[in-house]
C-alpha cells in the first residue's frame, strides 16, 4: 500500500472514530468536533479515559498500535461504567465495533475519576504483561536485537552460538514493512511453528536517520535479498513464498565492498579498486582443504589444538576430510606426521560456476575467482546493455522495482534491453549498494552467490556478545564460552570480557537497594 494508501486509509479510519464517539465525548463533557480532528481526537481520547498524552504516539507506532488499539477500546468503555467481562469480550470481537451500540444506544454515565488499578490479580498480570510486550517491542524494533550466530561463515570474529545484541540506530532504524505481525518475533511463531505475520497491508519504507554509514569491513545484519524459499520458513509445506523485506531470514556476513567501489575476488583475497582488501586485524580468514590421513584422527581433539573451525568426515575411517582453516591452523597442523595430503578446495581461474553471481555463462565467475564488478551507488548511472543486463536486471525489476511498489519488468529484443516495453539505455540507482561476504570463504553463502545487498535491507549492526554457547564442548560449564561473555564486536585486538565488571554493578545495585530500603524502615 502506497503513502497515499495509508493517508485514504488514516482518514476512514477518522470517520469511523467520529460517528462512533462524539456522543461519548459530549457525555465526558468535550465537543463533539474534538472527535473529529486527527491526532488532536486521540489526545482527548487519552484525557477521557484518565491515560496519559504519550499514548496517542504508541497509537501510530506500527506493530505497537495492534496491542494499544484493544488496550484503548476496553478502557473507553470501562470510562463508561462498562466494566464486565461480557462487554471486554464484546468490544474485542468486534474490533471496537461494540462502541457504537453503547454511543447510540445505551444511557452511559462517564466516570471522571475512575480507578486505574485492575480489579483482579488477573487483570493487574495481564496489564503488567501487555505494557512489558509493548516496551520490548519497542526496544526490539528500533533500537537494539537479539540475533544468534548460526553458521560459522564469520569465525574467528563470530563463532556459532554467540548470542548478539544488534544495535537498530547506528544505520538508522527501520520502521516495519509489515502492518500485521505477532510481536517481537520474526517470521514464525514460536511452539505452533506458524506464519506470524500478514503480507497485507504493506507499509512503504521508511528508515530514520542514523548516525553512522557502513563501513569498509564492518559486520552488517541484513535481510536475505533472495529469501522467498522454503528452507528457511518453519511453517513451510514445500512452496515457495512472497516474503516482505523486514520478514525475509537475517543474514550477518562482513561489508567488503561499499558503494561505487571496483571489486574483484582473486584466489579467495578481495580486491577493492585494484588493491587488496586489508581486514581487521580480529578477522581470520579460512579456507578449505582435503586433508589426507595415514591414520585414524580423533576430531575434537584436533578441532581444539589446532583451532580448526569445521570438520567433517569423508570415510568411516576418519581418514580422509574437508577442513576449514586459517592459514595459521594449516601450516601447524600439516606437520603432523599422520597428515598426508592438505589439498586446497579452490576454484579454477576462468572455469565458471552457474552457482555465482550474475549466473551468466558471458562471465566465467567462480566464488574464488570473481569481477571485477561495479556495486552500484545511489544516483549514479549506468550503461545498460546486454552484457550489464546480468549484474542489474534484479536491482530493477525487484529491489528497485515490485519492492518499492513500481511496475519494472526487463526483457530484451535483439541488442536492445527494453524496460516495460521501451528501450533502455543507461540506468540511474535509487538506492545505496553493498557487497556482503563470510571470512570462512569456501563455507559461506554470501554475495558471489546471490549478488548485492540492497541498503533497505540492512538491519543494523552488532555491537555486543551478550552469551556464547559451544553446543560441542563437554559438561555445562565447559559449553559457555566465558571469555566471550559481554564482548564488543567491533575494535581492535583480542576480545575483552566485561563480565565481571557487570557483575560487580549488577551487585552494586542490589546492595544499595537493599541498604536504601532498611534505612527508609529505620525512619519509620
Amino acid at each position: 500500500m502506497s503513502w497515499t494508501g495509508w493517508l485514504l486509509f488514516i482518514a476512514i479510519v477518522q470517520v469511523i472514530h467520529f460517528l462512533g464517539t462524539w456522543k461519548l465525548y459530549i457525555k465526558a463533557g468535550r465537543h463533539p468536533w474534538e472527535a473529529a480532528v486527527p491526532v488532536y481526537n486521540a489526545v482527548i481520547l487519552m484525557k477521557i479515559i484518565n491515560r496519559p498524552w504519550w499514548w496517542t504516539i504508541l497509537l501510530f507506532v506500527p506493530i505497537v498500535n495492534l496491542i494499544m488499539f484493544p488496550v484503548v477500546w476496553v478502557e473507553t468503555i470501562r470510562s463508561f461504567g462498562r466494566n464486565n467481562t461480557t462487554d471486554t469480550i464484546l468490544v474485542l470481537l468486534t474490533f471496537g465495533l461494540y462502541i457504537y451500540y453503547i454511543n447510540y444506544t445505551q444511557d452511559v454515565t462517564y466516570i471522571e475519576d475512575r480507578s486505574l488499578r485492575p480489579r483482579t490479580s488477573a487483570g493487574e498480570w495481564t496489564s503488567s504483561i501487555l505494557f512489558a510486550v509493548v516496551a520490548a517491542t519497542i526496544v526490539h524494533t528500533y533500537f537494539m536485537q537479539p540475533f544468534t550466530i548460526p553458521t560459522s561463515s564469520l569465525e574467528k570474529t563470530l563463532l556459532v552460538g554467540d548470542f548478539l545484541l544488534v544495535s537498530k540506530y547506528h544505520y538508522g532504524a527501520r520502521t516495519p514493512n509489515t502492518a500485521v505481525a505477532f510481536p517481537m518475533v520474526h517470521d514464525t511463531i514460536p511452539v505452533i511453528r506458524s506464519k506470524s505475520y500478514l503480507t497485507k497491508p504493506q507499509i512503504p519504507y521508511f528508515r530514520f536517520p542514523g548516525f553512522q554509514d557502513i563501513k569498509r569491513n564492518d559486520i552488517v545484519v541484513f535481510n536475505w535479498p533472495v529469501d522467498t524459499v522454503n528452507a528457511f520458513q518453519q511453517w513451510g509445506d514445500g512452496k515457495y513464498y512472497y516474503k516482505p523485506i523486514d520478514k525475509k531470514s537475517n543474514y550477518v556476513k562482513r561489508c567488503v565492498g561499499l558503494p561505487g567501489d571496483s571489486l574483484s575476488v582473486k584466489d579467495g583475497y578481495v580486491y577493492i579498486n585494484g588493491k587488496k582488501n586489508e581486514l581487521p586485524d580480529r578477522a581470520k580468514l579460512q579456507f578449505s582443504y582435503q586433508v589426507i590421513t595415514s591414520q585414524r584422527l580423533n576430531i575434537r581433539q584436533v578441532m581444539e589444538r589446532y583451532d580448526i573451525t569445521d570438520i567433517q568426515p569423508l570415510n568411516n575411517e576418519m581418514t580422509a576430510f574437508v577442513m576449514h582453516m586459517t592459514d595459521e591452523a594449516r601450516d601447524r597442523f600439516k606437520n603432523l606426521p599422520a597428515v598426508a595430503q592438505v589439498i586446497p578446495l579452490k576454484g579454477e581461474e576462468g572455469k565458471y560456476n552457474p552457482g555465482t553471481f550474475p549466473n551468466s555463462p558471458e562471465y566465467e565467475f567462480n566464488t574464488d575467482f570473481f569481477g571485477p564488478i561495479y556495486i552500484p551507488e545511489a544516483g549514479k548511472t549506468v550503461a545498460i546493455t546486454p552484457e550489464s543486463i546480468p549484474f542489474y536486471k534484479r536491482i530493477i525489476e525487484v529491489y528497485e522495482g515490485s519492492e518499492l511498489g513500481y511496475d519494472h519488468t526487463i526483457s530484451q529484443s535483439g541488442t536492445q534491453v527494453l524496460l516495460n516495453g521501451e528501450p533502455i539505455s543507461e540506468y540511474t540507482f535509487k538506492m545505496d549498494y553493498y557487497w556482503m561476504m563470510g571470512d570462512n570463504r569456501n563455507n559461506s553463502e554470501d554475495a558471489r552467490t546471490w549478488g548485492y545487498v540492497p541498503f533497505n535491507h540492512v538491519v543494523g549492526k552488532p555491537v555486543f556478545v551478550f552469551m556464547s554457547w559451544n553446543s560441542n564442548a563437554q559438561g555445562l560449564a565447559n559449553k559457555i564460552r566465558w571469555e566471550r561473555l559481554f564482548t564488543t564486536v567491533g575494535g581492535s585486538g583480542a576480545p575483552v570480557s566485561y563480565f565481571k565488571y557487570f557483575l560487580i554493578a549488577l551487585v552494586g545495585w542490589f546492595g544499595f537497594n537493599y541498604f536504601r530500603k532498611r534505612k527508609k524502615s529505620a525512619k519509620k
